[in-house]
């Protein structure tokens, strides 16, 4: 399996903001979509960062208050790890669990495409895995 069928199964649209949007606002954003990150994009379209909940706490924890006014491009991971659609869900995990981040946009020719999360990931490949148990049990069941 790969990311491109785990973007096709996904519910909504790609959720991304704008590099001056207010911290204050881009949790708004996530809090009213129930996600964990959203994708900085310039008004031409390249992802030129990612904000996760993670970044926002982490500002919290320093500049309290102060961080609501910052901007998205002033607390934005710069240059994010990006994968293409092609890549495997094991593949995916890999580089997910390896680089310590639960957010993994999707680029294809240099546009983005999407982003999956690490929830993503794991549900693709457990549903891969009871595909192959039961397919194993067919197999068993069939040959006796």
């Amino acid at each position: 399996m790969t990311l491109a069928t785990i973007l096709k199964e996904k519910t909504f649209g790609l959720i991304t903001v704008n590099p001056e949007m207010l911290i204050s606002d881009v949790v708004n954003v996530m809090t009213a979509k129930r996600i964990g990150a959203v994708l900085v994009v310039e008004p031409g379209g390249s992802l030129v960062g990612i904000v996760s909940e993670r970044d926002i706490v982490r500002s919290l924890s320093t500049a309290a208050a102060a961080t609501l006014q910052l901007t998205a491009a002033a607390l934005m991971t710069r240059k994010p790890t990006t994968a293409g659609p092609e890549i495997s869900v094991a593949t995916a995990m890999e580089i997910m669990t390896e680089g310590r981040f639960r957010h993994l946009p999707i680029l294809e020719e240099g546009a983005l495409v999407g982003l999956v999360s690490i929830g993503d990931v794991v549900k693709a490949r457990l549903t891969q895995q009871e595909h192959e148990v039961d397919t194993l049990r067919a197999y068993v069941v069939g040959g006796s």
